[in-house]
């Protein structure tokens, strides 16, 4: 063998993770106890590591705040088992084979433990380790079981609806696609676990019943063994046996009923931030449960022939307890209050003179709440609207090309508690109403059932939808319903009425920070629009009419070069906008189909068309006069079209001739929303189109799919 070949395994073998020998070495270590006999001595340590690893794994449980926290649970219950049974068949073997010898014979652990709770009793002894076993087996580990079931369906059932929560939130900007892509995980990881839990719960039920036949066999074959091999009198026998037969039975039940209590633990927590310790310190903790308890047991102890000092001292015990959590509670309030009221004084002990600061002019974007809704902005209160709100400015801003100003979030007094106005340059946009409290569960379209909550109306879209107690939250995701809280639904509606009105977001001050930018990289091009060819004014115009199309500002390289190429022509920010959206006909297609996709549309009727065509003119600059009743069917039938295709889950899509693109796009942005009018010059040479519907002015007919 070569040198290099010997260096290359030396260099493995260095490599090599030593820790990953702790499995294969536990495994072969259950082996072999099921098969080799063991010393006494080493059943000793190997019993006290069982209880030890028992304690390890309920401490763990008890701490663990999410149920993912501890996901090699599964696992670490299937190895502990199969050590425990593996255990009791090694104590079996030797109790049986040197049970005669004395009770000590099969290791001080089983002695102790048989002569602890025996006590001189047979009989109680053999009670005591029954119940404790019908304790574990019908009590702990049928609930944990049942339990696990329940999760186990819940969550795959729930699955759906968490992914298109998932997915709202990152279509609304509130997430990124690396938490999106985390979170799913999670709930991957969630269903896993659960399911894995469901069928370890089945380990502890099966170890349970198979320590009750390990102990009658104990019993019966030692009883069996003593008397006909050994020779030893009946009573003796009995008395041994028993005692290393309870012994034996109870060191194993001790770790396994820690176990149980560790599986219940797990799947009856519920997700929180918080520990189970913290949990029950935080809910159970309170003053007024704690101090009627403790007068209730001060009126028993009155009763006469009851134990009046045990009854009075556990009274007076709660009472100091729920003083003790009454000052707590006080005392973190005082400490959150302490600011603002300390702000307050301070501002009323200053009075200030009246000056310009006091003369408030119109804020871009604003949005009003009413005092109801103060908590979803209160830092203390973990208010996360701010955060919902910063996500849709960033994620706007990115999709539209310019900067989202930054919104001012105010109360109102003259508002319903739970009602909120969405301003724009001073204007009420848009108006909705949420609970706090309450999650909003929206219909999406297909549904598997009605859940009980207070019929209302999402405020961005419209769409029927149920306020809902959070307890319900899993139940109706499972149905098909998209669950969000209340600052998600403003968030929502905040990022449609924006959207709609990008237009007056932008003003000359933004295009010429958009113009430095540009500048940076392209320095001749900017200089040779602005001020050379187009003043800032109607550039900004323009762009402000392809913001009201909904043309997204990202490519302005591309767009300044347009402005260059047509500004000889004209001035009028409405032709150089359409004479930009052919340059710009890949990015308007990207916001309705991928590139590899067929593009399904609408068209008029040709013979409609060309009266259209006839009636605008050459150039489409005259104003266009339909006759009501058919101005009437036309809308009527382009909004009918345009509803099939929704259905469809296509983009409405309407391709026109270039001269009347303009006009259609003007009329139809206030009748029929999101319906998006191109033209035949602003689709790629390269993309696939399929008319799908053809619109008449008598009634709309699908063309051939």
């Amino acid at each position: 063998m070569s040198t290099l070949t010997l260096s290359a395994i030396r260099q493995s073998i260095l490599r090599f993770d030593m820790a990953g020998l702790g499995i294969p070495a536990l495994v072969f270590a259950i082996m072999a106890m099921l098969v080799l006999p063991l010393p006494a001595v080493l059943l000793d340590v190997l019993f006290t590591f069982n209880i030890l690893i028992s304690l390890v794994v309920i401490l763990i449980a008890i701490g663990t705040r999410k149920p993912l926290e501890f996901s090699v649970f599964p696992s670490v219950l299937l190895f502990a088992t199969m050590m425990r049974l593996a255990l009791n068949v090694a104590s079996t073997r030797i109790v049986l084979t040197a049970g005669h010898e004395g009770p000590e014979a099969a290791g001080k652990v089983i002695a102790s433990f048989g002569e602890f709770v025996i006590a001189g009793n047979y009989v109680v002894g053999f009670i005591i380790f029954i119940i404790l076993t019908i304790i574990n087996f019908v009590v702990v580990t049928k609930g944990a079981g049942r339990v696990s079931e329940v999760n186990a369906r819940f969550t795959l059932d729930a699955m759906p609806g968490k992914q298109m929560a998932i997915d709202a939130d990152l279509n609304a900007g509130l997430i990124d696609k690396e938490t999106a892509t985390r979170r799913r995980d999670e709930l991957s990881q969630e269903a896993d676990f659960f399911g894995s839990m469901d069928g370890a719960g089945k380990f502890v039920s099966g170890d349970a019943l198979a320590g009750l036949l390990i102990l009658g066999i104990n019993l019966v074959g030692g009883l069996a063994i003593g008397v006909v091999q050994h020779g030893l009198p009946a009573a003796e026998a009995g008395r041994i046996y028993t005692l290393l037969t309870i012994g034996d039975g109870l060191v194993a039940q001790v770790p396994a009923l820690f176990l149980s209590l560790a599986t219940a633990i797990i799947v009856t927590r519920v997700t929180t931030a918080e520990s189970m310790t913290e949990q029950a310190t935080r809910q159970l903790g309170v003053p007024g449960p704690l101090a009627m308890g403790a007068g209730i047991i001060a009126l028993l102890g009155l009763v006469p022939g009851m134990p009046q000092a045990v009854f009075f001292t556990l009274a007076a015990a709660g009472g100091g307890v729920a003083l003790l959590a009454l000052k707590a509670r006080l005392d973190a309030q005082t400490a959150r209050e302490a600011p603002q009221v300390a702000a307050a004084a301070a501002e009323a002990a200053a009075p200030k003179e009246l000056d310009w600061d006091d003369v408030h002019t119109v804020d871009l974007i604003a949005m009003e709440l009413g005092y109801g809704l103060i908590p979803l902005v209160h830092a203390d209160s973990g208010g996360p609207l701010m955060a919902r709100v910063k996500g849709v400015r960033k994620k706007l801003s990115a999709e539209l090309g310019f900067l989202i100003q930054a919104v001012r979030i105010r109360d109102a007094l003259t508002l319903e508690p739970d009602e909120y106005h969405i301003i724009l340059n001073g204007v009420v946009r848009g108006r909705g109403e949420v609970k706090v409290g309450r999650e909003l569960a929206i219909d999406p379209g297909r549904v598997y059932g009605r859940i009980d909550g207070i019929p209302t109306q999402e405020p961005a879209f419209g769409m029927n939808a149920y306020w809902i107690d959070p307890s319900q939250r899993e139940q109706a995701r499972s149905l098909g319903y998209t669950v969000v809280d209340p600052a998600t639904a403003i968030a929502t509606h905040l990022n449609r009425v924006l959207r709609e009105n990008a237009a007056e977001l932008l003003g000359p001050d933004d295009v010429q920070q958009l113009l430095d930018k540009l500048a940076a990289r392209a320095p001749k091009l900017v200089e040779e629009l602005v001020p050379g060819k187009l003043p800032l004014g109607v550039v900004t115009r323009t762009l402000q009419q392809l913001l009201t199309e909904q043309v997204p500002l990202r490519d302005l390289r591309n767009i300044v070069e347009g402005l260059l190429d047509a500004c000889g022509r004209t001035q009028d920010p409405e032709l150089l906008a359409a004479a930009l959206r052919p340059r710009l006909g890949r990015l308007i297609l990207q916001q309705l189909c991928d590139p590899q996709e067929v593009l399904q549309v609408m068209t008029l009727e040709p013979g409609l068309e060309q009266m259209l065509h006839d009636v605008a003119g050459p150039g489409g600059q005259q104003a266009v006069v339909l006759e009501p009743t058919l101005a009437s069917r036309l809308f009527g039938n382009l909004r009918e079209a345009a509803r099939q295709l929704e259905q469809d889950s296509l983009p409405a899509v309407l391709v026109v001739s270039p001269t009347l693109r303009g006009w259609m796009s003007r009329l139809t942005r206030a009748r029929i929303q999101d319906l998006t009018v191109l033209s035949y010059a602003e689709i790629p040479e390269d993309q696939a189109v399929k008319v799908v519907q053809t619109v008449t002015a008598d009634a709309p007919r699908a063309a051939s799919r």
